[in-house]
Order: C-alpha cells, then structure tokens, then sequence
C-alpha cells in the first residue's frame, strides 16, 4: 500500500477544496453519478465544481473534439493519444482545477490521470514510467484526494452501449480485448494506492449513488455528511 506523502496531501494546506476523480471504463454511469454528486453537495451547501477530461477548458474541448471524435480515417498512436490529452490536462489543471481547489470548493472530474495510466498505460501499451513522467509534468504533480473507479465487467458495458443505441467515438470502438486491459489496469492500480476505490457500478444507478455517498462521507463527513453548512456555490 502506498505510504510517502501524496500530492494530494502536500498541498492540502495551500489549495483547501476538495479533489474528487470519477473514473471508470466505458458505459459506466459517470455522468449520471457525478449530476448526484452535485445534487447532493448543492443540498448541503458545499461549493462544487463538475469538469471532464479531456476538456474542462476552450482548448481541452478543442483536443477532445478531433481526438475523439475528429478525422476518423487518421490513426492516432498510444504515445500521440497521450500527448494529447496531457496537453488538454495541462491547461485544465491550470484554468480550473487549482484556482477551484484555492477557492476551496469540491472539483468533482469526469477522469484525471488515472485513465491515462489504464488507457495509454495498460490499453495501448505505453511504459507506465513514460505515462508517469508526462503526467507529472501536465499536472505540476497535482493529485485527487480519492479516486472513484465505477467498475464494470466488460461484457455489461458493451451490453449497455448497444441499447442505448448511441454514436461510439474513436475509444468506444475500441474491442473487448482492449477494454478488458483497461479494466485490468484499474484493478491493478487499485491493489497498491489506498485512494483508489472500485465501486460496483453494474447494478441499479441508486445503488450505486448510495455506495459513492457512503465511501465519501465516511471519508470527507466535513463536505459530504449530513449538516454541513458551508456557503452554496451558484454554478
């Protein structure tokens, strides 16, 4: 289990918020859970603030559009899809992660670091070390204080994503194999850093809001256990 001092906690006392990360493969309900989250520290008055990856900022929109989504017929490497979203990360870390953190408000994000190191790291290939030393320099070492992995087997999220019937990008098009190696790497990544949490994001979606709510409020009872009064953000 990890024991040095995390980024997370070095900082605490320079950027007082609160830095969630929700993480999970595809078809996972991350945006259906992180719309809870918000609801429910709305509810108690915590100031929040909801992002994603990659984008949260014009140029991070700009990288998601044609990574994702752009020049279909272009094949992007593991290394160039890394580079990519490290770049949109750089400026997301510095537009609006940490001026939220200074203000002291929960920045709850749609994937961080995390995914690179399951995606490009343990999907396409990547040393982890190259994966590391990138990210440390996109981030200036800026680590969440929980990471919440919505784990899912493979075979029920494909299941998911043929009934909803929707337009996959470029990473949803991906195989079981590669998705299968994805998830692996969030098991893996789990066993050796306590801030790492598989959730059981198979089941209903209330079941899975109940289980977020209760790993976080017995972590964080200040921002997310009953009766907090701090003052509401207008977001």
């Amino acid at each position: 289990m990890r024991t040095k001092m995390s980024g997370a906690e070095q900082r605490r006392t320079e950027l007082p918020g609160l830095f969630l990360a929700l993480e999970g493969p595809e078809a996972a309900g991350k945006s259906i859970q992180m719309s809870r989250l918000a609801s429910h520290l709305d509810s108690r008055k915590v100031p929040n603030r909801l992002t994603r990856e990659p984008g949260g900022t014009p140029i991070g929109e700009v990288i998601r559009e044609h990574m994702l989504r752009g020049h279909p017929d272009i094949a992007i490497d593991g290394l160039t899809e890394l580079l990519l979203v490290s770049a949109a990360r750089a400026a997301h870390v510095e537009e609006v992660i940490r001026p939220a953190l200074a203000r002291g408000e929960v920045v709850v994000t749609d994937r961080y670091e995390l995914s690179s190191r399951a995606y490009q790291g343990y999907g396409r290939g990547v040393d982890l070390g190259v994966v590391e030393a990138i990210t440390r320099h996109a981030t200036g070492g800026l680590e969440p204080d929980l990471y919440l992995v919505l784990d899912l087997p493979v075979e029920v999220g494909l299941a998911r994503k043929r009934e909803a019937g929707f337009d996959p990008d470029r990473i949803e098009r991906e195989d079981a194999a590669f998705m299968e190696r994805v998830r692996q790497g969030y098991h893996d990544l789990a066993e050796s850093d306590d801030r790492i949490v598989l959730i059981d994001a198979s089941g209903p979606p209330d079941g899975v809001t109940a289980t977020l709510l209760e790993t976080l409020s017995a972590r964080f009872p200040d921002r997310f256990g009953p009766g907090s009064d701090a003052q509401r953000l207008d977001r």
